[in-house]
C-alpha cells in the first residue's frame, strides 16, 4: 500500500509529488495524459522563466524533480476511487491499487469551438487561438481580438480582454447574443463591438484565424472561446465528496475533501487556469497529508 496516490500529473500533481516524496513518502501518480499545461506553447508567468516556457518542458522537468526523490508516475487511466477502511483503492480497468490517501488533481477541460483537431493545435501553437487571457492577454496588447461567447461569461472576458487591446469583438456562437441590460452597457461602455452567430468555418488565413459569422467573414490576430469548461472531478463525486453545482470539488483551507483523506488541488477545486495557484493549493495539500499520515503512525527514519 502506497502512502498517497496522486491522479493526474499536471503542475498541481507534479507539485505535490516533490513535496511528498522529499517527505520520503511512497508515492505514485497515475495520469492519463491530458493535463492542460501541456498545450501552452509559452508561458510567460511562470517565476523564474523570463523567456517564457513550453508547458511541455515544464511538466517534463517536474516529473523528472519528482522522479529523483522516488515518485513513481504510470499512464493511466483511473476508473473509480473507493473508500476502504484503512485507506482507498483505486481502480484501472481490471488492476487495483491501494493507497493510506488520494489527492486528486485532474484539473478541467476547455469547452472548444467544433473545428478539426489538427487545425485547433495548429492554431493554438500559433498563438491564433488562446483560452488564457490572465495568462497570455499580454501577447495580444494592441492587436485585433475575437471572443466566441455570450453572456455574462463572455462579457466579463471581453471586458478583460480590453485591458490589453481597444479592438475586441464579442462573437456569439450559436445564435443571437444572451446578453441583459446590465452587459449591454457594459460593453457599450468599454467599444466592444458584438456580432451575433453561429459562428463556423473556422481557418488560418494569412496569418490570421477566420471564421463566418452573420456579419460576414472575420479576422483576428487572436481569438478566445469563452465557452466555460468540464470540472473532472466525476471520481471524487461518485466516491461521495461534496462538489458545488458547477462541478468544483469542495474542500476546506488545507484541501480536504468532505471524505476523509481524500484531497483535491488545482482547477478541480477553483478553475482559475493558473499554475501558479494549481502549485501552490498541491504545496498544501501534500503537507496536509504528511502531518495526517503522520499522526496515524509516527513518521521518523
Amino acid at each position: 500500500m502506497d502512502d498517497c496516490i496522486i491522479i493526474g500529473a499536471g503542475p498541481a500533481g507534479l507539485t505535490a509529488a516533490i513535496y511528498l516524496a522529499r517527505f520520503h513518502l511512497s508515492i505514485r501518480l497515475f495520469d492519463c495524459g491530458s493535463s492542460r499545461a501541456a498545450l501552452i506553447p509559452c508561458t510567460h508567468n511562470h517565476a523564474g522563466y523570463p523567456e517564457g516556457i513550453r508547458g511541455t518542458d515544464l511538466l517534463a522537468r517536474m516529473l523528472a524533480q519528482a522522479e529523483t526523490y522516488g515518485a513513481v508516475r504510470e499512464a493511466a487511466r483511473v476508473d473509480a476511487i473507493e473508500v476502504d477502511d484503512d485507506g482507498f483503492t483505486v481502480r484501472l480497468g481490471d488492476r487495483r491499487a491501494r493507497a493510506r490517501s488520494v489527492l486528486l488533481a485532474t484539473g478541467v477541460v476547455n469547452n472548444r469551438p467544433a473545428m478539426p483537431d489538427a487545425l485547433h493545435d495548429e492554431a493554438l501553437e500559433a498563438g491564433l487561438l488562446r483560452y488564457c487571457p490572465i495568462c497570455d492577454g499580454y501577447e495580444v496588447t494592441d492587436k485585433r481580438v475575437g471572443v466566441i461567447g455570450t453572456g455574462d461569461h463572455g462579457m466579463r472576458e471581453a471586458l478583460f480582454l480590453r485591458g490589453y487591446t481597444a479592438d475586441v469583438t464579442l462573437i456569439a456562437p450559436d445564435g443571437g447574443h444572451d446578453l441583459d441590460a446590465t452587459c449591454e452597457a457594459a460593453l457599450d461602455d468599454a467599444g466592444i463591438v458584438r456580432v451575433g452567430g453561429p459562428c463556423g468555418n473556422y481557418a488560418i488565413e494569412d496569418n490570421r484565424f477566420s471564421l463566418d459569422t452573420v456579419d460576414g467573414r472575420l479576422s483576428f490576430d487572436s481569438v478566445y472561446p469563452a465557452l466555460g469548461s468540464v470540472i473532472r472531478s466525476e471520481l471524487a463525486v461518485a466516491a461521495g465528496a461534496r462538489a458545488t453545482d458547477e462541478g468544483c470539488l469542495e474542500v476546506d483551507d488545507h484541501q480536504r475533501t468532505s471524505i476523509p483523506g481524500l484531497f483535491a488541488a488545482g482547477d478541480v477545486v477553483k478553475g482559475l487556469d493558473q499554475i501558479s495557484h494549481a502549485m501552490g493549493e498541491a504545496g498544501v495539500a501534500a503537507t496536509t497529508i504528511r502531518n495526517m499520515l503522520s499522526e496515524q503512525r509516527p513518521i521518523r527514519r
